[in-house]
């Protein structure tokens, strides 16, 4: 398995519980750390092998990769982030012809390129690359649909599995004590990367209408990334410099969901981040843009669940006003929905689709 490093964002998360769950006694579990210089033994079981390749970025780990994959002769890799992909895909004509290849999508390939997120040379590599991999990892069927049409990928390729979420994990730590809340309230939450595509911007926009209702309306924001300076600004310009606080990346995001009173999604576009599934999984409200046809099917309906009609800071403020109308201090929601993205679930899932691959016939 290949990750940039431990400690990341969410394809990273996926990928490092995948690996800490995976049976040792079935699979003799590798895991490389494409740009990390130490490996960080600490944050996995003895039984998973960590290789720091330490490579200053993705696009230049292409030796040490190669060296890895002929050292260890690998019956299958996976992998899980565009650019590292885009990287093995390249790679896999110099790999050993045994060695398979699955590769997880994490974002809506449509949706990404048009909203500009990837490079304009981004679309040909996905069509020459991805028909290398033996199986293409969706998190959605919308997402399986979407890169089917817009790259021509074959159905065949097509897998789509769930995320896995360790809800126990999460919720016994959701019942603990410590919070990161003062004040009366109400305390929002909303996590991820610092960048554009989160429509944090949205959000902090967003924040004072509510506040006119709620006049003490917190709100954290838990991530890291490019945009927190014009974040802050954007926060200070509107007035909420006393009212938002930026929480950096957190380890264990888990901490903030005890006092919370709802988790805000207001990305642009979304795959199915792991942020909004933890939030459900510690029975947080939600309330969410229409960040993708995926986040859409899953939520829509739900209990506890408040979609905006549109990906504006207007709609996002109305559909917040929503649910702080109807919801009790405190109140915690079920969400069936997230059983289906159990770690035990998904880790059955993920090794049949690894098992079924190695029993095919190589071409």
């Amino acid at each position: 398995m290949l990750i940039p490093h431990l400690g990341g964002g969410g394809a990273e998360q996926v990928t490092a519980l995948l690996a800490r769950g995976f049976p040792p006694e079935r699979y003799d579990m590798n895991l490389a750390l494409v740009t990390q210089a130490h490996a960080d033994t600490a944050s996995q079981p003895p039984w998973v092998h960590i290789h720091a390749l330490g490579a200053s970025r993705v696009r230049t780990a292409g030796l040490p990769v190669l060296r890895l994959v002929r050292q260890l002769k690998p019956d299958l890799i996976l992998c899980g982030m565009a650019h590292l992909n885009f990287l093995v895909l390249l790679l896999r004509p110099f790999f050993p012809k045994t060695t398979r290849v699955l590769i997880r999508q994490n974002s809506t390939v449509s949706a990404a390129l048009a909203f500009g997120d990837l490079p304009g040379f981004t679309r040909p590599l996905y069509r020459l690359l991805y028909h290398r991999a033996d199986r293409i990892i969706c998190q959605t069927n919308a997402m399986a649909h979407d890169l089917a049409r817009e790259l021509s990928v074959s159905s065949d390729l097509l897998a789509v599995l769930p995320n896995p979420i360790d809800i126990q994990a999460i919720r016994a730590a959701s019942n603990g004590r410590r919070h990161n809340w003062t004040g009366p309230g109400p305390h929002l939450l909303a996590m991820g990367r610092l960048a554009p595509v989160k429509g944090f911007d949205l959000l902090l926009q967003a924040l004072p209408a509510v506040r006119q209702r709620y006049p003490h309306a917190d709100l954290l924001i838990a991530g890291a990334g490019p945009e927190e300076a014009s974040l802050k600004s954007l926060a200070l310009s509107l007035g909420l410099e006393h009212s938002v606080r930026f929480a950096g990346r957190l380890a264990q995001p888990w901490t903030c969901f005890p006092g919370a009173s709802l988790f805000v999604l207001s990305s642009r576009h979304e795959g199915l981040p792991n942020a909004l599934l933890e939030a459900a999984a510690a029975g947080l409200p939600l309330v969410t843009s229409p960040a993708s046809e995926g986040v859409v099917d899953l939520l829509q309906g739900q209990p506890g669940v408040w979609i905006a009609p549109e990906t504006t800071s207007h709609a996002l403020a109305g559909s917040l006003l929503s649910a702080l109308d109807v919801l009790k201090p405190g109140q915690r929601f079920p969400h069936p929905f997230i059983q289906q993205f159990g770690i035990e679930h998904a880790l059955h899932a993920y090794e049949s689709l690894i098992d079924t691959t190695l029993r095919e016939s190589l071409p």
